[in-house]
């Protein structure tokens, strides 16, 4: 199945607005684009590969303001679409909002992902202490 050409082309340009609004720090702004572009989707949205990614910048957007618990449903979501599972980022972010929560083995365990799919480098541009974690739990 594949989406339209109006509608691919709509989903990305309400994505590029929302990676833009996101890029000048406006993330409350940014939100509506992406659900906008979630919403183009035809049912069931979670067959759609556009959903993987629209989910991804959603998730980012709230895992940036720390609304965890919103950042956390949009990347479970992402990691039940298209190319979802396995992605080292979206097990990445799912680790982090694991430990945000205290759910050390889950986050040790998506981390794990994280790392092997992605490598060190993957953990260099967030916080330490999510390498500083994993590192507790396996060799690196």
């Amino acid at each position: 199945m594949q989406l339209s050409a109006s509608t691919y082309s709509e989903i990305q340009n309400l994505c590029r607005q929302g990676d833009e609004l996101t890029a000048a720090g406006e993330l409350e702004a940014a939100k509506p684009s992406y659900l906008a572009a979630l919403r183009l989707l035809p049912e069931p949205v979670y067959e759609w590969e556009a959903a993987t990614w629209i989910y991804v910048a959603l998730g980012d957007v709230h895992y940036r303001m720390n609304n965890f618990e919103k950042a956390f449903k949009c990347f479970f979501n992402a990691v039940q679409c298209p190319k979802g599972l396995g992605n080292p980022y979206i097990h990445l972010r799912l680790g982090q909002l694991y430990y945000e929560q205290e759910q050390w083995e889950k986050a040790a365990d998506e981390l794990t992902r994280a790392y092997m799919g992605g490598g060190m480098d993957i953990f260099m541009e967030d916080d330490p202490k999510y390498l500083t974690f994993l590192e507790t739990r396996i060799k690196i």
